[in-house]
C-alpha cells in the first residue's frame, strides 16, 4: 500500500508530519523532539480500504464497533454576541447578533437577525419577521429534523440533522432506527420575497457543528461505517468477535465513505480527499464541507475528510480546529485529546498542523487562539464515583511547521473536580471547577510559556458559562449549591476579576431553576449599550414557571428590571433598535427594553 509520507504542505493539501507531547507538559519543556502525530493522505483507494479494514478489526468488539448503533442494538438484544453591528444591505439599525465564542465567526442557531429581518427555524418551519412592522412576512416548511441556520445578506443557510428513520436514498442507514441523527441536509434559502429553496445538499453523516466567516460556511459532519454485523445469539464472545472481523473483511470501501447529493446529483467522498492520523479506529470519518454563501449555488461542498472523530469544533477567522478524545478505545482509552488545525483562508480547508494534550475538553470554550498561541483547558484522570481522581490544567501550544508544539502548562487545578466553565480573554484565562465548591481560577497568560495562577475564589455552587463585561468583570450563569455540593437552583453572578483576587460582587438566585444558557451560550444575551442582561429560565417550585429575566448590570450589582413571558419556555433573546425580542417555541414577543410593555407577538 502506497502512502504519501513527505511533509510537503505546499503541495499536499491534506498531508503533513506533525508532533505533540503525549504526556504531561512541563512548565518549561525540555528540549528534544516530541512524538510524531502524523496526518497522512492516501493515493489509492486500495490503500484506504486495507487501512480502514485493519483499523476497524482492531477496534471491533463482539457487539460491533464501539459507539455504533449496531453495538448498541446488540447489547440491547443481549440484555433484552456580536453586538451593535450594521446589517448587510446598508441598514444602520443597532442589533444583537448570536452570542458566539469569537468575534467575526458566526455559529449556527435557531434565530438570526441582521437588523433588517428576524429569521427563526422552530417547529419545522422557517419564518421571516419584519422587526419594523413586527409582523411575519414569509414562511417555508422545512420538514422533520433539528434545524439551525446562518444568515448572510438575502440568503439563509439551513442546516438540518435528520434522524435515521427519516433518511432516504442511501444517505443514512434507515435499518438502524435508534441511531439518532444520521444525515445532514443543507439548504440555501433566498429571502427576497417569499422564502424559497435555491440549493440543496445532503450527506450521510451526522452534523457536528459549523462556522461562518467571510461569507463561507464550514460545516463539519461525522460518519460511521455502515457494516452489517449479525448477532450470534448462542455464540461465545470470541466467536462473535471472529465473525465480526470476517464481516469487516468483506465490507466494501463505500460503506466507510459517506454518499451525498448536490442539487439532485449523487456523489461520494473521494479516496483522495481522505487523510488519516498515525492512530485511528476505522469507526469514524469527519468531513469538513465548504459553502460560499456569496454564490447562488451550493456545489458539492468541496469535502475534506479525516479518519477521526470530531466532538468539538472551534473556529477563528482563518483557522478551524477539530478536537476529539479517544473514547473509542473503551477501557484502554488514552486520556488524551487530539487537535487538528486547518487553514480556511481558501475555498477548501488545508490541513496545517496537529498535536495533542492530556485530558478531555469541556466544549469549544476550552480552546482559544491568541497571538498565534493555542490555549487549551482539560480535565484528566479517572472520572465518576466518590473517589474520582481528576485534576485540570491549561496548556499552551504554538505551531511549528506541521506541529502544534507544547509551550507551557499550568496544572493541579481542581483536584478531584472537573471543569464546568472556561473563558479565555486576551492574555487572561478563567477556569471553573466543581464538586462541592466552585473555585474560580484566574490565570495570567501574558507569557504563554509560563502560565501563572494569580487567583482562586471558592464559593458554593458553580458557573457553567462565563461572559465578559466592561471594567474587568465577568457574568457567571450556573447553579447555586450547598457546602456539600448539592445544587439548589439557578444563580447569576457578577464577578470582579480586575484585581489580584477575584471577588463576587452580586448574586441573583432562582430556587429550583435552571437556564438553557447554562449549557448553550446562544441562549444568553448581554447588550453593552445599556448594560441589559437577559437570562431565560424555568423553575420548579410550587408550580412550574418560565420566562426571561431582565437585569441591569451596574459597576457592582445586578439590578432586576423586569421579566418577559412569551408563552412556553423562552429560547432566545435579541435586540433590534430599541426593541427586545424574546423567542419561544410558540411565539416571538416584542417588548420595550425594560420588558414593561408588550409591543407585538408573532405566533410560531
Amino acid at each position: 500500500m502506497r502512502r504519501s509520507v513527505l511533509c510537503l504542505l505546499t503541495t499536499l493539501s491534506l498531508a503533513g508530519c506533525t508532533a505533540a507531547g503525549g504526556g504531561a507538559i512541563a512548565d518549561r519543556p525540555a528540549p528534544g523532539p516530541a512524538p510524531l502525530l502524523r496526518l497522512v493522505s492516501y493515493d489509492s483507494c486500495d490503500g484506504l480500504l486495507e487501512s480502514v479494514r485493519e483499523a476497524a478489526k482492531r477496534a471491533v468488539t463482539p457487539w460491533g464497533l464501539p459507539g455504533g448503533a449496531q453495538a448498541f442494538l446488540a447489547r440491547a438484544q443481549s440484555a433484552t454576541a456580536d453586538a451593535g453591528r450594521a446589517a448587510d444591505g446598508g441598514s444602520t439599525t443597532a442589533y444583537s447578533g448570536t452570542n458566539t465564542h469569537e468575534a467575526g465567526v458566526d455559529e449556527p442557531d435557531i434565530v438570526k437577525t441582521d437588523g433588517r429581518r428576524i429569521v427563526t427555524v422552530v417547529n419545522e418551519t422557517l419564518r421571516v419577521i419584519d422587526p419594523i412592522t413586527r409582523r411575519a412576512t414569509g414562511s417555508l416548511h422545512l420538514g422533520y429534523g433539528q434545524h439551525q441556520l446562518f444568515l448572510q445578506g438575502d440568503r439563509a443557510l439551513v442546516l438540518t440533522s435528520v434522524h435515521a428513520m427519516t433518511a432516504y436514498d442511501g444517505l443514512a442507514d434507515a435499518r438502524v432506527p435508534m441511531r439518532g441523527p444520521s444525515a445532514t441536509r443543507v439548504r440555501l434559502v433566498d429571502l427576497t420575497g417569499a422564502p424559497r429553496i435555491t440549493g440543496e445538499y445532503e450527506i450521510g453523516a451526522e452534523l457536528t457543528d459549523a462556522r461562518l466567516a467571510d461569507g463561507t460556511a464550514r460545516v463539519v459532519v461525522t460518519s460511521h461505517p455502515m457494516i452489517d454485523f449479525t448477532w450470534l445469539e448462542k455464540a461465545t464472545d470470541a466467536e462473535r468477535l471472529a465473525a465480526n472481523r470476517k464481516v469487516i473483511d468483506s465490507t466494501p470501501l463505500e460503506r466507510w465513505l459517506p454518499a451525498y447529493t448536490a442539487d439532485g446529483t449523487g456523489g461520494r467522498v473521494d479516496c483522495g480527499q481522505v487523510s488519516r492520523p498515525a492512530e485511528f479506529s476505522g469507526t469514524a470519518l469527519v468531513t469538513v464541507l465548504s459553502f460560499d454563501l456569496n454564490r447562488a449555488a451550493l456545489g458539492d461542498g468541496l469535502p475534506t475528510a479525516v479518519l477521526a472523530d470530531a466532538r468539538t469544533v472551534y473556529g477563528t477567522g482563518g483557522h478551524l480546529y477539530l478536537a476529539h478524545d479517544e473514547t473509542w478505545r473503551g477501557d484502554q482509552a488514552k486520556d488524551r485529546t487530539e487537535l487538528y488545525l486547518f487553514d480556511v483562508t481558501g475555498p477548501r480547508p488545508v490541513f496545517a498542523a496537529s498535536g495533542s494534550v492530556p485530558g478531555h475538553l469541556l466544549s469549544q470554550y476550552s480552546l482559544s487562539e491568541h497571538e498565534d498561541v493555542l490555549r487549551v483547558a482539560t480535565t484528566s484522570g479517572q472520572r465518576g464515583g466518590r473517589n474520582q481522581r481528576t485534576e485540570s490544567a491549561v496548556y499552551t501550544l504554538r505551531r511549528d511547521g506541521g506541529q502544534l508544539q507544547p509551550l507551557g502548562k499550568l496544572g493541579g487545578l481542581g483536584k478531584g473536580e472537573q471543569i464546568y466553565a472556561v473563558r479565555f480573554l486576551g492574555p487572561a484565562g478563567y477556569v471553573v471547577t466543581f464538586r462541592q465548591t466552585d473555585p474560580l481560577y484566574t490565570i495570567d497568560l501574558r507569557d504563554p510559556a509560563r502560565p501563572v495562577l494569580t487567583g482562586e475564589l471558592k464559593i458554593p455552587g458553580y458557573s457553567s458559562y462565563l461572559h465578559p463585561v466592561a471594567d474587568g468583570r465577568l457574568i457567571g450563569v450556573g447553579q447555586d449549591a450547598s457546602d456539600q455540593g448539592r445544587v439548589s437552583g439557578l444563580q447569576v453572578s457578577l464577578f470582579d476579576v480586575g484585581g489580584a483576587d477575584a471577588k463576587r460582587l452580586d448574586q441573583e438566585k432562582i430556587p429550583g431553576g435552571w437556564s438553557e444558557a447554562e449549557y448553550d451560550p446562544h441562549a444568553f444575551l448581554y447588550w453593552p449599550a445599556t448594560g441589559l442582561l437577559v437570562v431565560p429560565y424555568t423553575a420548579y417550585d410550587a408550580q412550574q414557571r418560565a420566562g426571561a429575566l431582565l437585569y441591569r448590570v451596574n459597576s457592582g450589582s445586578l439590578d432586576r428590571v423586569g421579566e418577559v413571558k412569551p408563552g412556553g419556555y423562552p429560547r432566545r433573546s435579541l435586540i433590534v433598535g430599541d426593541t427586545l425580542w424574546v423567542v419561544s417555541d410558540t411565539a416571538a414577543m416584542a417588548t420595550t427594553l425594560s420588558g414593561g410593555a408588550v409591543l407585538a407577538q408573532v405566533a410560531l
